[in-house]
Formats: C-alpha cells, sequence, structure tokens
C-alpha cells in the first residue's frame, strides 16, 4: 500500500507512455487521484493506452463533463445510513464501511463521492453498528466493505469480526475486496487465520473484471483463501471498452472457475458522477449475457443485475 502509484507521470513511465500526449488526463485527478499498485500495473500492457487494465484506473477528460442522471449518491446510500459506518438497504444483512483507503482506485467505482470522513468509525467508534445489529434479530450477514476491508491491519480487523462473532443471531461474514487481485501479497497465513479462526460462515466476494487480472500471483492467493474454507464468489461490471463483448465475457467466467472463483454477478454501471464514459446500455448488456448463455454451462454464468436506489433487492435483468 506505501508503495502504490500515486503520480500520472510515474504511472506512465512505468507503462512506456508520454503523458505529452494525452495532457488533458490530469484534470480529473481533482475530483478523484489515482491509486495503483505496482502488482496491478505488472499485468497491464507496456505501450497500450486502450489495455483493459489501464482504462480502469486511468484518469479521462469525461469524468470532468456534464453527465445527465449521473449523482454522487446513485444507490441513496446515504438514505440508509443509521449508524456511522453501517448501510441497511436488504432484509437480513447490513454493510459496515470497514476502511475508506483501497490498493487501487476504479474510476467507476459508485463511492468515489462518498462521505468517507462521516462513515469511517474507529475501533472505538464501532459500538454504535454493533448496537444495531444486535438489535435488529434479522440480521443474520454481516458485510465487511470500504474503500476495502482488507486494506486494514490484521489487528484492526481481528477486533472487529470478533465483536461481530458475538452477536448471536449473525451467522455470515462476507467481505468484499479487490486485494487478491491488485496486491495478492496481502493474502498471508496471519490473514487467513484472522479470517477463519472465528464460528462465523465466511465468504469473500472478490471484483474482478478481466481474465487478464487473474495473473499466477493472484490464482496463489485465490487458492490460498479456498483451502482455508472461504467461499469465494466473483462479482464484474460491464465497462464500455475493458469488457463489453461476449468473448471477454466467456473468457473471464473460465478463468475464475480455473482458479475457483464462481461467477456471481455481472453489474450494469452504477451511474455515479464521473463515470458516464463506462455506461453499458441494459439492451447492450442483455444482448451480450444472451451470448454468454449460448457459450457457457449455466453454473458459470453470472447474473446480470442493476442495483436500484431503494429497491428491496438488485434487480435482475431478463435475458429472454
Amino acid at each position: 500500500m506505501q508503495q502504490m502509484i500515486r503520480d500520472p507521470e510515474q504511472l506512465f513511465k512505468r507503462l512506456g507512455l508520454d503523458i505529452a500526449a494525452r495532457p488533458e488526463l490530469t484534470g480529473a485527478l481533482k475530483q478523484f487521484p489515482l491509486r495503483v499498485t505496482e502488482a496491478f500495473v505488472a499485468k497491464m500492457q507496456t505501450g497500450n493506452w486502450n489495455d483493459p487494465l489501464l482504462l480502469q484506473v486511468l484518469p479521462q477528460t469525461q469524468e470532468t463533463e456534464p453527465q445527465p442522471d449521473f449523482i454522487d449518491d446513485p444507490l441513496a446510500e446515504l438514505d440508509a445510513n443509521p449508524a456511522p459506518g453501517l448501510i441497511h438497504k436488504y432484509h437480513g444483512r447490513v454493510l459496515l464501511i470497514t476502511s475508506s483507503a483501497c490498493a487501487v482506485h476504479c474510476r467507476y467505482c459508485f463511492r468515489r463521492n462518498f462521505p468517507y470522513s462521516d462513515n469511517n468509525p474507529s475501533q472505538k467508534d464501532w459500538q454504535q453498528a454493533l448496537d444495531y445489529i444486535a438489535e435488529h434479530p434479522e440480521i443474520h450477514e454481516v458485510i465487511l466493505s470500504g474503500g476495502d476491508p482488507l486494506a486494514t491491519s490484521d489487528d484492526y480487523l481481528d477486533k472487529l469480526i470478533g465483536r461481530i462473532a458475538n452477536i448471536p443471531h449473525v451467522a455470515t461474514l462476507r467481505i468484499h475486496t479487490r486485494l487478491p487481485l491488485v496486491l495478492p501479497a496481502r493474502i498471508t497465513p496471519d490473514l487467513l487465520n484472522v479470517l477463519t479462526k472465528h464460528r462465523l460462515h465466511t465468504v469473500m466476494v472478490i471484483h474482478c473484471n478481466h481474465a487478464n487480472e487473474l495473473d499466477n500471483a493472484s490464482a496463489d492467493a485465490l487458492k490460498s483463501l479456498r483451502d482455508a474454507n472461504i467461499h469465494l464468489l466473483n462479482q464484474t461490471v460491464l465497462l464500455k471498452d475493458i469488457n463489453d463483448r461476449a468473448e471477454i465475457l466467456i473468457k473471464l467466467s473460465r478463468r475464475l472457475f480455473e482458479t475457483g472463483v464462481m461467477p456471481y454477478y455481472l453489474h450494469v454501471l452504477d451511474k455515479v458522477r464521473g463515470a458516464s464514459h463506462f455506461d453499458v446500455s441494459e439492451a447492450t448488456a442483455q444482448a451480450l449475457m444472451r451470448e454468454v448463455l449460448a457459450s457457457l454451462p449455466g453454473y458459470l454464468v453470472p447474473r446480470l443485475v442493476r442495483e436500484d436506489p431503494h429497491a428491496s433487492s438488485k434487480r435482475p435483468l431478463a435475458l429472454l
């Protein structure tokens, strides 16, 4: 994390790209800074402005242009924020904003404008959120999100998970993370011990958008998680010019399965301000998924969904 790339000139130099050719890109950094790990950059193709991994983190001029219907809080999370750091949108589960930090700033992130300063409790300040969970016996699952929950220390995670496990009606811990892909060295024996020592059933949802993200180091990290009996799922965001072709999605599902991860969701883009250039229409998404469905067994086909504000669940998008 300390060695992540924050300077566009450093990123372009690493990739053999001439920043003078794209001087307009730096304006977008004022809205959302650049953050990317060396491990993720190492998977990018040098000299290629259109590398699908680079495009996920590359500031673009479109981010600063007017974007009708694209807003700061597209999922209305602040309307479901009953305690600092806690979001309760869906029945039976809540989400804890465990960290404001990420090892990579994805330019399409639906929380790129999220007020983390109001939702980043310290260890002692978690009590209000934990009391809320304890007072709602219908809550059976707690999701650690962020930022990235694995960007915190082992000690922090150990104490927080231990307090969650002490709530009798919570049965499942779910962790949403990109670190097995962008910083696979984070998956250590000590971390595995923290994630498995408690009584909770543990599920990890990784966020992989392209098969090129799954190199040998990431595959090894995922294997260690799987060997620790952590169930692995993947969610993908459908992104224009990155993975909006059927053959790319098919290759991704097959590569995920090779690494022991089951495809879970394919999200159409959340309409967050600054990300309109990634948007793929629902009709195009449905047509793509019909091709995917015709080429893969059903268990390798992720569910195509949109997340709507104030809805009781994610909305499946029909294919037929």
